[in-house]
């Protein structure tokens, strides 16, 4: 067949690739100017009962085009401080829906400078109150910067709103994102109910207890000998499955009293101890309770262990709660949602842990199992008790203790299949047959 075309030079294969490589360069050249990321406004809401709080934050080099001005991080705060200050005050506005045409008050704090994403924002402290003092529904008109640069975005976000179940920053809503065509933003405050808070604190609770691996771990320790009573210095069966579920009442009843009322001292600001000596102190809680599990301190040890240790881990509670920032009409509901998902996580923990645990007291294989179990929450504790007392940098074993707490029912099923195994292989006499040579000076205490 006749050629139709001439032949290409190897030039002539080559100028497609060049061109090619020519585009990614030119592209690879141009990427940087044309991803960097565009410097946003930020206005962050927290909704109570009476008012509205926050904080604005305003990147500076947008800052300065907008009011056409050199600012820098230092004039920001210096020279041009009470200008920037009105400005920016000048144009924020909120009219609610049951207030008429009575604009609330907009108040700002003083300015700071902080690096937000890598750039210098200055962030100011917001305060909106409604005219009649109830915070309902409304409009927020902001055009800070937008006004003039018409390419900048403000994102406008709750981070707080009790009664909508907004309560930390993993719970936070975006509204939207205020710009040249959308100068105004409704704010739902006020829906919701407290119901919802409840709940929410509720979940809070369980969250907090279930992946806190030093708080389970100090349950565990104190349930290990609670199947148990204690004799001449030893631990030895108990006569009933009755007697080790009593005692379990009693360990968690007196956890639950210790720190419930701590927390709620704590959470009403009239204790207020700092984290770190606060952290080593549950850490020396769980090493006590392990050595009372490897062998009885005291009889009904653990249920004054539970009583004096759940005191300072109410304290550690109550941080999580202050830093919530919750209002007094809201504290009172918060502390029973947060109580009630602590308890109810721990009954979780009892009824998974417990009748496995009762069953392999009354075999052979139980003190080989306790004494395991106390080592390992002896050697986390004291890991921990080293770490928070800042005299190592970290914790070799949190990796393994991570993954115990993400696996609770696989821990729960495993120790039921070994009660099982043990129940029918390791069985030892029922006490009265196996104890007739005791002495009857060693008398049982439980």
């Amino acid at each position: 067949m006749p050629r139709l075309l001439p032949a290409r030079t190897p030039a002539a294969r080559l100028l497609p690739v060049f061109l090619l490589a020519a585009l990614v360069l030119v592209g690879g050249l141009a990427s940087p100017a044309g991803a960097h990321p565009m410097s946003t406004s930020a206005v962050l809401l927290d909704v109570r009962d009476d008012r509205v709080e926050g904080e604005v934050q305003l990147p500076v080099d947008r800052l300065a085009v907008a009011v056409d001005r050199p600012l820098t991080r230092e004039s920001v705060l210096g020279a041009d401080r009470t200008f920037l200050k009105r400005y920016t005050a000048a144009h924020i506005a909120a009219l609610g829906d049951e207030s008429g045409d009575r604009p609330w008050a907009v108040t700002l704090g003083s300015g700071s400078v902080r690096t937000i994403d890598g750039v210098a924002h200055l962030v100011y402290p917001l305060e909106l109150r409604p005219p009649d003092g109830r915070v309902t529904t409304f409009r927020l008109r902001y055009d800070v910067i937008v006004e003039e640069l018409l390419t900048h975005k403000v994102v406008v976000t709750v981070r707080y709103d009790f009664d909508r179940g907004i309560l930390k920053t993993d719970d936070a809503v975006t509204l939207g994102v205020v710009d040249f065509d959308t100068e105004s933003l409704e704010v739902p405050a006020g829906e919701g109910s407290w119901l919802r808070g409840f709940a929410t604190t509720a979940a809070l609770g369980i969250e907090h207890v279930g992946e806190g691996a030093d708080h389970l771990l100090f349950l565990l320790m104190l349930l290990i000998p609670a199947p148990l009573v204690a004799a001449g210095g030893r631990w030895r069966a108990a006569p009933s499955a009755r007697c080790g579920i009593i005692r379990v009442v009693h360990v968690v009843t007196a956890f639950a009293l210790g720190h419930s009322l701590t927390l709620a001292l704590a959470a009403a600001g009239v204790i207020d101890l700092p984290a770190r000596p606060v952290e080593t102190l549950i850490a020396l809680s769980i090493a006590v309770s392990a050595v009372h599990a490897l062998r009885p301190l005291v009889a009904r040890g653990e249920v004054f262990i539970a009583t004096g240790f759940g005191l300072v881990h109410g304290l550690a509670f109550a941080s999580l709660i202050g830093d919530l920032g919750l209002d007094r009409g809201s504290l009172v509901i918060t502390l029973l949602g947060f109580n009630l998902g602590i308890e109810l996580t721990q009954l979780l923990v009892v009824a998974l842990m417990m009748p496995s645990l009762i069953v392999l007291a009354r075999t052979a294989l139980y003190p080989a199992f306790r004494v395991g179990v106390a080592l390992i929450g002896l050697l986390f504790s004291v890991s921990w008790m080293l770490e928070r007392a800042a005299l190592t940098s970290s914790d070799p074993f949190e990796g393994i203790q991570t993954w115990l707490v993400e696996h609770p029912l696989l821990i729960a099923v495993t120790v039921a299949v070994l009660a099982v195994v043990a129940h029918r292989h390791f069985q030892r006499p029922a006490v009265g047959q196996g104890d007739r040579q005791r002495p009857r000076r060693a008398a049982v205490r439980w």
